[in-house]
């Protein structure tokens, strides 16, 4: 038979356990996994640079998944900000401008493909980042992964700059993000031997290995590599992914991922 006392001593030892398991941070650096009194703890100890990661639900020829610029800009941010060591992720906005759908032009041609207006997701955009401001976030960084709608981040960052003016609290995008991922990767691939009609500029060589190093499950890798090769009417632009590994892909990740870090941080520093 326990005696009491050990009875009383053991319980209490188990609710100092349980309620200090409770008190540790989730091991997370998604907002929407965090609860409303985990996220203000973090932003009072300093995570205060939130990163909205912008994808675009579009085709991307018969290989990839329509949601890849959604996986590839959520997986990016989290590694961004488990880099930074002091910044959260927003929910990933799958929710862009691809182009007019009366009648369907570009991206829009093609099933599964999903547009709105410049207007709206600037207005989006905005209304998120004000909202974080008003949480006490100091850096709202977004990180478009498509090209389509890069001037219109940029004059949403402009925008909210010019109204915060004098307030502790900044929009940027930075350029490196997109670049690395588009021109900067490109040119990576050419350094390896690899060709500009191989390369592409959507749904080629370059995108089908950045996808693989990211969410492989999107991708038809199989039937890609056992097909002709693809064109324009199949969603193809100038390229040919049928070489794409994920070993590829990482190399462009990686490049993605310290270029971003690097523009951040030199931008934030001293704010």
């Amino acid at each position: 038979m326990i005696h009491p006392l050990r009875r009383a001593f053991a319980f209490a030892l188990l609710l100092v356990a349980t309620q200090a398991g409770f008190a540790q941070a989730p091991k997370t650096v998604l907002l929407e996994e965090l609860t409303w009194t985990e996220v203000r703890d973090q932003v009072q100890a300093g995570k205060t640079t939130i990163i909205i990661p912008i994808g675009g639900t579009e085709q991307s020829g018969p290989g990839i998944a329509v949601g890849k610029h959604n996986a590839r800009a959520a997986w990016l941010a989290q590694k961004i900000a488990g880099q930074l060591g002091n910044a959260l992720v927003a929910p990933v906005m799958a929710y862009v401008p691809e182009g007019a759908y009366a009648p369907p032009q570009s991206h829009m041609k093609f099933p599964g493909t999903i547009t709105i207006p410049d207007a709206a997701f600037e207005q989006i955009l905005t209304s998120a980042a004000q909202s974080f401001a008003v949480h006490g976030f100091k850096n709202v960084v977004f990180l478009g992964d498509h090209g389509g709608y890069q001037n219109d981040v940029k004059h949403v960052v402009a925008q909210l700059n010019k109204t915060w003016g004098g307030k502790p609290v900044h929009a940027l995008a930075p350029p490196e993000y997109y670049q690395a991922s588009s021109d900067g990767y490109a040119q990576l691939l050419r350094q390896r031997g690899f060709r500009d009609d191989e390369i592409g500029t959507h749904a080629g060589l370059a995108d089908t290995s950045l996808q693989l190093a990211v969410a492989p499950q999107m991708v038809r890798l199989d039937r890609l590599k056992a097909g002709p090769k693809l064109g324009a009417a199949d969603g193809v632009y100038g390229g040919d992914p049928r070489r794409s590994s994920a070993a590829l892909g990482q190399a462009g990740i990686d490049a993605i991922v310290a270029q971003t870090v690097d523009a951040i941080r030199k931008d934030t520093a001293g704010r």
